[in-house]
Formats: structure tokens, sequence, C-alpha cells
């Protein structure tokens, strides 16, 4: 399964192959042209994940170890699952993350698609929501933003 991806301008490809067991038994990354330092050192990269996989290393220590490293190029790219990164090992690790571990283990490292932090998100408002509305004395949402519209409940005016 190869994946493509634009980060700051630059074209980067991953393959990743599963074993028969379904789990992920090898890497490859390219980027630019063959030879140059960039490509040689994404190559060894995806040489040692590869190596560490067929060894027993678990794929959520790479991640671990991978998340957040920052250089360049990084920023928006044009993966929709991951719309921002930091480094394009940043991005390798979420991808291979993403399309590899379980959502148990991928939440527990942080890991979530946009579509799976909304969801997060909505579960998290309607436990508030319904907090809220347990406690009589706190108006409802709804009421208290129509109170802020209104200038009600803004600080109080200096007499």
């Amino acid at each position: 399964m190869t994946t493509a991806v634009t980060i700051g301008g630059e074209r980067f490809y991953l393959t990743a192959n599963g074993r028969e067991d379904g789990t992920l038994g090898e890497v490859s990354i390219r980027w630019g042209k063959q030879g140059q330092v960039q490509a040689g050192l994404l190559e060894a990269y995806a040489i040692a994940l590869t190596v560490g996989l067929q060894h027993g290393v678990p794929l959520a220590e790479f991640v671990r170890q991978g998340l957040d490293l920052c250089f360049a190029p990084n920023g928006r790219t044009d993966d929709p699952d991951i719309p921002r990164v930091r480094s394009v090992v940043d991005w390798v690790v979420r991808r291979l993350a993403i399309d590899w571990l379980p959502y148990r283990e991928r939440a527990a490292l942080g890991i979530h698609t946009p579509e799976e932090q909304v969801d997060r998100a909505a579960g998290w408002l309607a436990a508030e929501e319904a907090r809220l509305s347990a406690e009589s004395d706190v108006p409802p949402p709804e009421a208290f933003l129509a109170d802020l519209a209104v200038g009600i409940g803004g600080p109080a005016a200096r007499g």
C-alpha cells in the first residue's frame, strides 16, 4: 500500500506492507532523487523501521519515538487524516498508526483523525450540556450565549 503526501511543497511516498498475520512488516519512504542526502536518510530510517518491526519491536514504540519530531519540511499537508505535521517522520508515524494500529492504541498515543476529534468533542459537549442542565441554577448553554449576545452577564459597569 503506497500513500503520497505533500509537506511544505515536497512530495513523499510511503509504502507499507503487511505480514501474513496482518501486522506491519515492511516500510519504504521515498523523497527526492536517488542519491540525494535526504533520500538516503529517509531510506535508512525506513530500513531501521523495517528491521525493528521484523525483530518484534511494537509499531506503537516507533510511533511514540517519532511523534512531534520537528524539522523541515513541516506544516500543512494534503493528507486529509493528518492536516499538519512537524516533520516527515511525524507524518510517517501518524500515517502508520492510523493505517496499522487499533483505535485504542492510537488514542493512547493521542493520534486521532479529524473525524475522530469531532466525535470526541461532540461527546464531551453532550456530557457538559447534561451536567450543566442537571444543575438547576446554571442556565442552559443557549441561554448563556443569548445573555452574552445582549450584554447581560458581562463585566459589571463602573458607576
